[in-house]
């Protein structure tokens, strides 16, 4: 399952209902108090209420302190679900999905009193018509009962099985009329929903940038206690069968001692039988934690040292992602990653963010304010969040007054030193042409390196980030000359080409090519695309490189790429097969020296 929006009513500041729309990662960005760290916590209290506890203050001033609300939107959701050990259903089967086919969560909290009581619902498209609006609430006797009343035959049906019983009644009725309902999750049926949903729901950890430093809730100890909980989902059914085990075995003991107690008081005996209390908490079993040489632990160590701990987690967490295709859902929240941290570490952290929210089943949400942390996020990215008359406001997608006000309020400023732009497609093919120059200056320093040399901004045209996108608006102004590269794909005539015309019909300085082969993908070399991935392709100047790669992968289910899709394909051939091109490669695979050219046309613009 991945969160695909949070919606808040009555919480803190935001009194009216508002919504935050959530992708693979989110960064958001906004004035000082103005509500960013709320939504994390929200969050929290709505996974885990564990390092933040909802509280009565937690309640908007002017609303009404029962009815405060804490929403979440899922999609990519399980196929089947378990109620009970005789049906299988589905939660489309059990009318538990929303008007748009997504599991919609509402946690209604009560903070009129001192100890807020929490009540669990989703928001579903639900049957409301008489006899068949509570289904959920009605334990097996009322079940069946209900199905005689309505004059239902029983034929087929398991009347031990509440999914069965309930799905006869709902069939029975062919015109069953249905609205966006509040369905409880608190009752019979309804509670054990919830118990397979929480089963279901992403693991959310919130690492905050101001908390005191424990020993059992740090920046060390937090992504410790993700890695015991990862592994605990991973073996759940050996536990469950462990967990059967002891209960069994336990049963069979108090059986024998009731057995024998039935001599002496038969009716004490018939009044009593073996049941366990809870279901174990394997988590809280298991304790893990790091010590230096000295045996200090390291949560006794600085901050600084602490966060640089926490940023090789994400980065190793990204490693471990790329090979294990089967973890469970992670829904990571930083408040404020830069935190004590020297500007070359906070560069290496939202890296590994970003690569660790590309990775399946992974999520990243942060906070930030500082402008060079924020300028590398795409703009899609950003989450605006400002106050205005009628409260708070959450701007999902910004538009170019939106960024402009971003980027006023960040201090996310324009390079001034830049003398040209390179404008291409999308983010793999920055990558591709920041690694292949800088083999290319190493080799003819005449060239430009384009990851270091500050006078060339590159612009991927079909998404950008913030910093490219405030650069790119700067030298609107300025009318920098352009440097334009577009794939020429397989069209007639090419997608491209009347852009390309344009570029060099200015009369400004700019110019543009399309690529002679079919896109940037058929300018690798096998050789280092067989390193990576550890097969070998054969492919031609028209052929569609990724796609053959991912068949190919996919079809020898090779190493961590078993299940490679041809966009993640495009992008892991721009981080890794680019740096294992050469010279010698290069020269092998672009006999006409386009690569060299492109760039000599960068390098003519710059002074």
């Amino acid at each position: 399952m991945k969160l695909k929006k949070i919606k808040l009513r009555n919480f803190r500041g935001y009194l009216a209902d508002t919504e935050v729309s959530i992708d693979n990662m989110i960064v958001l960005v906004g004035k000082n108090d103005v509500g960013k760290s709320t939504i994390l916590e929200a969050l929290e209290i709505f996974f885990n209420n564990e390092s933040i506890k909802v509280e009565s203050a937690d309640a908007s001033i002017s609303g009404d302190p029962r009815d405060v609300r804490i929403t979440c939107f899922f999609d990519d959701l399980p196929s089947t679900l378990t109620i009970d050990a005789r049906s299988e259903t589905s939660l489309a089967n059990e009318f538990l999905l929303n008007a748009d086919g997504e599991l919609e969560i509402t946690k209604i909290i009560n903070c009129s009193i001192k100890t807020p009581t929490v009540a669990v619902f989703v928001n579903a498209n639900y049957p409301i018509a008489e006899n068949y609006n509570d289904l959920h609430r009605l334990k097996n006797d009322a079940l069946k009962a209900r199905l005689t009343n309505l004059g239902i035959t029983s034929e087929g049906i398991d009347l031990r099985s509440n999914v069965q019983i309930r799905n006869a009644i709902w069939l029975s009725q062919p015109t069953l009329e249905r609205q966006m309902s509040l369905v409880s999750l608190e009752e019979e049926d309804g509670k054990k929903v919830c118990v397979k949903l929480k089963e279901e729901l992403p693991i959310f950890v919130l690492f905050q940038s101001d908390r005191a430093s424990k020993d059992d809730d740090s920046e060390v100890q937090d992504p410790m206690k993700i890695a015991v909980q990862e592994a605990i989902r991973e073996v759940q059914e050996q536990l469950d069968d462990i967990k059967d085990l002891v209960q069994r075995k336990a049963q069979e003991v108090a059986q024998r001692t009731l057995d024998k107690l039935k001599e002496m008081s038969p009716d004490l005996a018939q009044e009593l039988s073996p049941r366990f209390k809870a279901e174990p908490k394997w988590d809280s079993l298991f304790k893990l934690s790091l010590t230096d040489d000295n045996q200090i632990p390291i949560n006794k160590r600085g901050s600084g040292t602490r966060r640089l701990i926490l940023i090789n987690f994400f980065r190793a967490e990204a490693e471990r992602r790329k090979t294990e295709r089967s973890t469970a859902s992670v829904i990571y929240a930083i408040e404020e990653p830069e935190t004590s941290q020297h500007p070359d570490n906070q560069r290496m952290l939202i890296e590994a963010l970003i690569d660790l929210a590309d990775k399946p089943s992974c999520q990243v949400i942060i906070t930030t304010h500082v402008p060079s942390l924020a300028g590398l996020v795409p703009v899609n990215n950003l989450r605006f969040i400002k106050n205005s008359v009628a409260g708070k406001v959450v701007e999902n997608r910004c538009n170019d007054a939106t960024l402009e006000e971003i980027a006023n309020q960040l201090g996310v400023l324009p390079d001034k030193r830049i003398q040209t732009l390179l404008c291409v497609e999308g983010p793999s093919d920055v990558t591709f042409f920041t690694e292949i120059s800088k083999i290319y200056n190493a080799h003819n320093p005449t060239l430009p390196n384009l990851g270091s040399d500050k006078r060339v901004a590159i612009l991927p045209l079909g998404g950008s980030t913030l910093k490219q996108w405030v650069d790119n608006h700067y030298s609107r102004n300025l009318r920098l000359p352009e440097v334009h590269v577009f794939d020429r794909d397989t069209n007639v005539p090419a997608k491209y080409q009347g852009a390309i015309d344009n570029v060099n019909a200015r009369g400004d300085g700019s110019w543009g090519a399309l690529t002679s082969k079919r896109e940037i993908e058929n300018y690798y070399h096998p050789d280092a695309i067989q390193e990576v991935f550890g097969v070998t392709i054969a492919f031609t100047d028209t052929d569609d490189v990724p796609e053959i790669l991912s068949n190919t992968v996919n079809a020898e289910a090779v190493n961590s790429y078993k299940t490679l899709g041809s966009s993640r394909a495009k992008k892991v051939l721009s981080e890794l097969v680019t740096p294992r091109m050469t010279i010698a490669r290069i020269n092998a695979i672009d006999t006409t020296n386009e690569i060299e050219g492109w760039l000599q046309q960068i390098a003519s613009r710059l002074s």
